[in-house]
């Protein structure tokens, strides 16, 4: 920005009380000082936009870095997952040259049956997984009164029969 002393400063001052006139300067200085305040606003308001676009193309570079190497993992797994699936099927396959004579392997007799269950939900456990706090905060009856109860428990301590 230009570069201004306390010489130029009086100097314009100076000019500018002979051109301008006494009584409208200090209305002038105000519109000055309007503007250039502005014009600072409006230059911080450019910057900030500028470091926000370079600010995300970085993100953008960080995210592509990020979508690159998690492609290279999720493809190791899988040919991680690969061999293991075919080494469990060899293994697997000398295992059932095992078979007995009534076409069973030997490992199916100590595999336990599985437990029926009932695929509907228990809404016990359900509403039981809500915490405590929550339901005292939203209101969720715990206990049912009857009418008589709610009215004892509710009557002001000053009424009485």
């Amino acid at each position: 920005m230009i570069d201004f002393g306390f010489d130029k400063i009086a100097l314009i001052g100076a000019v500018a009380l002979i051109v301008i006139g006494p009584e409208k300067l200090p209305k002038v200085a105000r519109t000055i000082g309007h503007l250039m305040g502005k014009a600072q606003r409006y230059v911080s308001d450019v910057k900030a936009e500028v470091n926000r676009s370079i600010e995300l193309d970085e993100l953008k570079k960080m995210k592509s870095e990020f979508e690159d190497a998690a492609r290279n993992v999720e493809q190791e797994v899988g040919q991680a997952a690969r061999s293991f699936e075919n080494d469990w099927q060899e293994a697997t396959a000398a295992l059932e040259g095992g078979v007995s004579s009534s076409g069973t392997t030997d490992y199916d007799a100590f595999r336990p049956t599985p437990e029926y269950r009932n695929p509907r939900k228990n809404w016990r456990l359900k509403r039981g997984a809500t915490p405590q706090w929550y339901k005292q905060r939203q209101g969720v009856r715990t206990r049912a009164l009857s009418g008589a109860a709610r009215v004892a428990r509710y009557r002001p301590p000053g009424l009485t029969r």
